[in-house]
């Protein structure tokens, strides 16, 4: 793949990058590693990525070279003196990424933010006062900034990280059903129901039974509806965010329900066959719009549908109207319905019989 705009700008001030014990968060692997172990080949490397794509792809590369992570919590045994962050496209994600890497960093280390200008990187200065000194414009160019400081280590204080305290939380009643939903810094929906599930919610199939499939989860609100719903289901969920992937999990606990949830790059990782298959599929890859993953799992969801004499499959979808995933669903999937439409969202469905 070609070498994402952000990269390039950091390969432009590369000398602004030697270090002993670099750490990547959120970084691509688009090449930008590989120059770098050109330019400091004894630099001790770790990657970061909540995003499983990402970090496949780097693990896959890299794995042999550097020390790559997947996880909702970063952990480590070594200090960084040098940290590359692509800014998030939540500015409550930043903040937990600097509280969260704070205790593994040297008392001077290097914090550098790297995004694209629409990404809302302009901001850095002011959303990093309290961590980093004199956080400064670095470069601008291909539409990006880049912006750098220094590590602000709280005198005499050791930084205490404890996730827990990161979990936001809010309450749901839907047709007479309650959930708490609790969810970390970025992952979608996190401060209250957003429409398309809530269209979602109020369109699923009259009965429900079996094995469900939960694509794109996020704080895991569907999956646990229909839990509640329906309790003689058998919940499977599925995100590419660590983060949200973390969310699922608390949300279930605190609903009283268990479920299977993991990471996936669209169906990668999915073996099993559903009777039900749900989604409010995700558009968006950082800041970054991207429909190729629910494109893929559109085309090749249907032999994922298990219908038997006794019972259909169906698969529910709710989804911005403005996409076109009506033709793609028709033709890999098959006979396709819209049944509902709100505030510019469209529910489609498909059953197998």
């Amino acid at each position: 793949m070609s070498m994402s705009n952000i990269s390039q700008v950091l390969l432009r001030n590369t000398e602004l990058l030697s270090a002993n014990t670099p750490l990547f968060i959120n970084l691509m692997e688009d090449g930008f590693i590989t120059h770098y172990l050109q330019d400091y080949p004894k630099a001790n490397i770790t990657c970061y990525n909540t995003n499983f794509i990402d970090y496949l792809a780097i693990n896959d590369k890299y794995k042999n070279q550097i020390k790559t992570l997947f996880t909702s919590e970063y952990h480590n045994e070594i200090k960084h003196d040098l940290v590359v962050i692509n800014f998030p496209k939540s500015k409550d994600e930043l903040a937990f990424t600097l509280a969260m890497i704070a205790p593994y960093l040297l008392s001077d280390a290097k914090i550098i933010l790297a995004g694209e200008k629409k990404g809302g990187v302009q901001s850095a200065p002011k959303l990093t006062q309290h961590f980093l000194t004199s956080c400064q414009k670095i470069d601008a160019a291909r539409h990006c900034l880049l912006f750098g400081g220094i590590y602000k280590a709280k005198e005499g204080e050791s930084e205490v990280f404890t996730i827990e305290d990161w979990y936001k939380s809010y309450q749901i009643n839907i047709s007479g059903i309650s959930l708490t939903i609790t969810s970390l810094p970025g992952v979608f929906s996190q401060k209250k129901l957003d429409v398309g599930t809530a269209l979602l919610l109020d369109n699923l199939p009259k009965e429900m039974q079996g094995k469900v499939l939960d694509f794109g989860c996020g704080a895991g609100v569907i999956s646990c509806f229909i839990g509640k719903k329906f309790p003689e289901t058998e919940l499977s969920l599925l995100d590419v965010n660590a983060l949200a992937i973390a969310s699922a999990k608390k949300t279930l606990h605190l609903n009283g329900l268990t479920g299977n949830v993991f990471a996936s790059n669209s169906l990668s990782t999915v073996n099993d066959s559903y009777q039900h298959i749900v989604s409010n599929p995700p558009f968006h890859q950082g800041t970054q719009t991207s429909y190729q993953a629910t494109e893929d799992f559109l085309r090749g969801i249907k032999k994922h549908l298990s219908a038997t004499k006794q019972q259909k499959s169906d698969i529910t979808i709710v989804a911005n109207s403005f996409l076109q995933y009506l033709p793609i669903m028709q033709q890999h999937i098959g006979k396709t319905a819209t049944i509902a439409r709100k505030q510019g969202f469209t529910i489609y469905t498909h059953t197998k019989s």
